[in-house]
């Protein structure tokens, strides 16, 4: 099975992206779960709740995988959660970080912040897409990742992604 990561700071598209990529490719997205984590939450989220939201992250991939399908897409991997960690808190858990380590994807598709910032409540950076950005091309090169970045405006963005995942499918 062909693993593929949908990556990059916020109000980058990745969701779409990673929604879109699973319908083109008959399969399931892994979903987010940071999101539906949060919005239940009944106090502002704190350090200690990435690696909660890490875990289980983690097991919801595990359960997607126990399916056959020629491609998972997942809409996010523990490096966000790094990235995400270290800009808020200036540090991240071991655990994590060993758990990226052990992780093994094909590919990552890193979404270039071309697109225009959509207010959400969630969103913490309108004004730091590019940095983020910077941040997490250089841990995917730090890591020796296989990335691609995707960038263009709506079906541009998700011609790119399905060329990239096309050629991988050949190739793997």
């Amino acid at each position: 099975m062909l693993k593929i990561v949908i990556t990059g700071p916020e109000s980058t598209g990745k969701t779409t992206l990673a929604n879109q990529l699973a319908m083109h490719f008959n399969t399931i997205p892994v979903p987010e779960f940071a999101r539906h984590y949060i919005e239940r939450l009944s106090r502002p989220y704190n350090y200690e709740d990435l690696e909660i939201i890490a875990k289980r992250q983690i097991q919801i991939e595990d359960q997607l995988l126990l399916k056959p399908h020629p491609v998972l897409i997942c809409d996010t991997d523990l490096i966000t959660i790094k990235i995400w960690s270290a800009v808020k808190y200036g540090r991240c858990s071991e655990w994590i970080q060993e758990t990226i380590k052990t992780r093994k994807y094909d590919h990552y598709l890193l979404c270039e912040p071309d697109l225009l910032w959509e207010f959400d409540e969630l969103r913490e950076h309108p004004e730091g897409r590019d940095e983020l950005f910077r941040l997490y091309k250089k841990e995917l090169e730090g890591l020796g990742k296989s990335f691609s970045v995707i960038n263009g405006i709506g079906d541009k963005r998700l011609e790119r992604a399905i060329k990239v995942v096309n050629n991988l499918k050949k190739n793997n």
